[in-house]
């Protein structure tokens, strides 16, 4: 009888919602160091081999050798081969899906309207389209040196020029660079990105968006709580920055940070564009608290030398005497 009581209390105990300390102010206090480098191998969207599926159908020894197979083919590959050499500190078998989409079921992105083919026009193949998205993606990015021009700064991405990951590319699991701080104040909360050292500042007063004349990087941010989790509704993109080519004017970024435990969080993110997508669609990845590793300093260009450097070059072998 003891131990049926015991199981009991703690399936009681499991199925209770966590309850995270508060501050001083009574808010609920989220502050800290989080990394979500253990998802940098998870696919945005659901990989065929789980077509039909759902991603809460996918756990225990089918998602720990889905898991493992990605480590396998991280270690794998060449010492030296591009950036995949930094990829093997990142513990992917830490990863807690299969993949990313949550909402629409078939953990796709939606269909474009024709409106927004029509703008954006056929993919370039040149084009890094990984799960942080693109940013500047209507330029030509040096991933790939082929026998086209880099005439100036402009034919550079603004990831390429050290300018910013945009939203929410900034939080995307990447090969560096995965610490994110939380800090709040009566009214406020601040995000700090280790990528780029990105900080949006999120007021909790209930304010108005600011006019839409007035445009950011990351856009505008507004932020509110529902219950434990910390709601944040951003607008007023720049198109040269907006998330996998969306439209500024019409998009809206709804975020939800949600704490489950003492050392983690959900992130949610639903994207809702109308102009780009024929409907919202939503990608969900935990943050795992880690105050042990802190946001470092991010010397992108090495001392802003890196594109004098690739451009010089790029000039010089196209000058008469390199042929």
């Amino acid at each position: 009888m003891a131990v049926l009581w015991s199981v009991g209390l703690a399936a009681q105990q499991a199925a209770r919602p966590y309850s995270p300390p508060r501050t001083p102010w009574g808010d609920p206090d989220l502050q800290g160091t989080y990394t979500n480098k253990y998802e940098q191998s998870t696919p945005l969207e659901r990989p065929a081999q789980f077509v039909g599926r759902r991603v809460e159908d996918v756990n225990g020894a089918e998602l720990a050798a889905v898991l493992e197979k990605r480590n396998t083919q991280v270690v794998e590959r060449a010492a030296g081969v591009g950036s995949f050499e930094f990829r093997d500190p990142l513990q992917v078998t830490k990863g807690s899906r299969a993949w990313l989409i949550v909402d629409p079921l078939d953990g796709k992105i939606p269909p474009l309207t024709p409106a927004a083919r029509q703008r954006i026009g056929p993919p370039d193949p040149f084009q890094d389209t990984g799960i942080q998205g693109i940013v500047n993606a209507r330029q030509r990015t040096p991933s790939s040196f082929d026998d086209r021009a880099f005439d100036s700064l402009d034919d550079f991405g603004l990831w390429d020029r050290c300018i910013t990951r945009g939203l929410p590319g900034a939080m995307m699991p990447h090969i560096l660079g995965n610490s994110y701080e939380i800090v709040q104040a009566p009214g406020v909360v601040s995000i700090r990105y280790e990528l780029i050292h990105d900080v949006r500042v999120i007021p909790l007063d209930g304010r108005a968006h600011a006019p839409k004349s007035l445009e950011f990087e990351l856009g505008d941010a507004r932020g509110h709580w529902e219950g434990n989790a910390l709601v944040i509704e951003t607008t007023n993109f720049k198109n040269r920055s907006t998330y996998r080519n969306a439209d500024a004017a019409t998009l809206r970024l709804i975020e939800r940070f949600t704490p489950t435990s003492a050392g983690r969080m959900e992130w949610s993110v639903t994207v809702d564009d109308p102009s780009t997508w024929t409907r919202p669609w939503t990608f969900s990845l935990p943050l795992t608290k880690t105050d042990t590793e802190p946001v470092l300093e991010f010397a992108c260009h090495e001392g802003n030398y890196a594109l004098r450097h690739i451009l010089s070059g790029a000039r010089n072998a196209d000058a008469p005497s390199a042929r």
